[in-house]
């Protein structure tokens, strides 16, 4: 994990030496759940509204190739109905419902179809994703309603997630974005030997603007 942080903030400061590199910000909303497995069991799960902002950068690579690295925040969370015994939240908890504020740090790849200013791209890539801090809503069987912060640490919710990203835009000549995009969770949420396997899923839609985009100019002094 160190490591990768280590990687990106190293291509990060040296990328930004670069002249040729882009800055630019980006968010939007976007539909958050889960998988959620009790001992390989799939429970049910609901989308919440969930949204993301935050930074990102265009660095030459090769080509059409392009290392687009960035850091956000993003609001995940999920809605689920228990079978079995779901701890965390609580041994006799029959559902719960989630919220959580993150930071991601995204290291991607971004090739764009074409050289025209105007043009579709595609990003993929891995990212580490820090859980700052969360709210948890359930039912006991007992019928007792339970509303408190999320609990992080050994035997509750891990802090540390690793995803993989994929996104689908297109990026216009002035430099604004849009693009939809899709998290797949590789990591447990779930800090807890022999507790539930949950793993966040998000896809939404999100703007963006990159502000030191050169304006290019067609001479058309010559074209009769």
């Amino acid at each position: 994990m160190k490591i990768f942080i280590s990687t990106i903030v190293a291509l990060f400061i040296v990328s930004s030496a670069n002249s040729q590199v882009e800055f630019g910000i980006f968010g939007g909303p976007q539909a958050t759940s889960a998988s959620y497995k009790i001992k390989e069991v799939k429970q049910n799960t609901d989308y919440k509204f969930g949204f993301q902002f935050g930074g990102m950068m265009k660095v030459p690579f090769e080509g059409n190739l392009y290392f687009a690295p960035a850091a956000f925040y993003s609001m995940k969370g999920y809605k689920a109905t228990f079978n079995r015994v779901s701890f965390p939240p609580d041994s006799f908890a029959v559902d719960n419902n989630t919220t959580f504020h993150n930071f991601e740090l995204a290291a991607l790849l971004q090739y764009d179809f074409g050289t025209k200013p105007g043009h579709f791209f595609l990003k993929a890539g891995p990212s580490l994703e820090l859980q700052l801090l969360g709210t948890e809503k359930f039912n006991r069987s007992n019928d007792v309603a339970v509303d408190r912060k999320i609990r992080f640490g050994f035997a509750d919710y891990g802090r540390y997630l690793f995803n993989f990203l994929t996104i689908l835009g297109y990026e216009t000549s002035s430099g604004f974005t849009i693009h939809g995009q899709y998290s797949l969770g590789l990591a447990n949420t779930i800090n807890t030997d022999g507790g539930p396997t949950v793993k966040h899923q998000a896809f939404g839609i999100s703007f963006g603007k990159f502000f030191n985009r050169k304006k290019i100019i067609i001479d058309t002094r010559n074209i009769e």
